[in-house]
């Protein structure tokens, strides 16, 4: 019986330690697959809420804007009266090319006295803050009867076609700032303040 020399019996001695890296090599692709599939799948499980928390905050935020077919209370909560000469007017602007957005609508008593507190810490004073926001005992967004158009393409339609729907600018120094004025339809708008300090309705 022929002997079997050293050379060939080599390659029976360093088969195992061939097959031992790649079981190494299978075990750990199969773990780090297994970390990659648990990273991906806890990242979806908590993007849900994350994404519900943020769609909740969006909803409520008062200072969020809105489309006037939203459902916020921002804007189902404006005078009806209001509201539908919005819509009436977003309507013929869509034709025009220009959609309108709510920058701001109807406010809580609470979020007006928050929007003074930090115009007081803007402009230094309450004299100066009065000029760009009311009190939440005067205020016509308390009311549900005024309404923040965002979108300088919207203000200028307004501006140039808000009358025909009743919709009025009020005061110079706020372009964006509408209420409405029924009366205009027939006549026009009424002469605008300057700011609010001069608006009657912000004196009592």
């Amino acid at each position: 019986m022929a002997r079997t020399s050293p050379a060939a019996r080599t390659p029976n001695r360093r088969t195992p330690n061939r097959r031992i890296p790649n079981r190494r090599l299978r075990w750990l692709l199969a773990v780090g697959l297994a970390v990659v599939v648990a990273v991906i799948a806890a990242a979806l499980v908590h993007q849900v809420p994350k994404l519900s928390s943020s769609a909740a905050r969006s909803s409520l935020s008062p200072s969020s804007p809105f489309s006037l077919d939203d459902s916020s209370p921002a804007v189902t909560n404006l005078d009806p009266a209001l509201l539908k000469a919005l819509r009436q007017a977003a309507t013929a602007a869509a034709d025009d090319g220009v959609e309108f957005i709510v920058n701001s609508g109807r406010r809580s008593p609470e979020y007006q006295n928050q929007l003074l507190r930090e115009a007081v810490s803007k402009y230094g004073s309450e004299e100066e803050a009065a000029r760009w926001v009311a009190t939440a005992e005067t205020s016509p967004h308390v009311s549900g009867d005024a309404v923040d158009i965002g979108r300088s393409d919207a203000t200028a339609w307004l501006s140039e076609h808000g009358a025909e729907y009743g919709l009025c600018q009020i005061y110079k120094n706020e372009p964006w700032h509408y209420e409405l004025r029924a009366d205009a339809i027939d006549r026009g708008c009424p002469r605008m303040y300057a700011d609010p300090t001069q608006d009657p309705r912000m004196r009592q």
